[in-house]
């Protein structure tokens, strides 16, 4: 299970960074729930990585610690590709189950403007 929850994490970020957006109904369960904003399912994922990659062309999420227990996936990012600002950081948590990641906490510092 851990192997299992450390390739999930992997597989989301390289997603991330690589624009593929079709590939969150493969890494994110069909209930998937995201609870920093409130949404669920893999669309809405893909509709949230489709939005932060038109505002923001360049970015790249690059992770800096990953820790993983049973099936749960703690992770520290730096955020590049951000203009006028250092790389902000991500913490994350991933809960894993049968190898999709069905939930997602998160705290970041980068600021969102309403």
């Amino acid at each position: 299970m851990t192997e299992d929850a450390r390739a999930a994490a992997h597989r989301m970020y390289a997603a991330f960074n690589a624009r593929d957006h079709a590939a969150t109904t493969e890494i994110f369960a069909a209930d998937f729930h995201s609870h920093p904003l409130g949404t669920t399912g893999p669309d809405s994922v893909s509709q949230a990585w489709q939005r932060f990659h038109e505002a923001f062309p360049d970015v790249q999420v690059v992770v800096e610690d990953l820790i993983v227990e049973g099936d749960t996936v703690a992770v520290r990012t730096s955020v590049h590709g951000i203009p006028d600002r250092e790389p902000p950081t991500m913490l994350e948590m991933l809960r894993v189950r049968d190898g999709r990641i069905a939930e997602l906490w998160g705290l970041s510092s980068l600021r969102r403007d309403s």
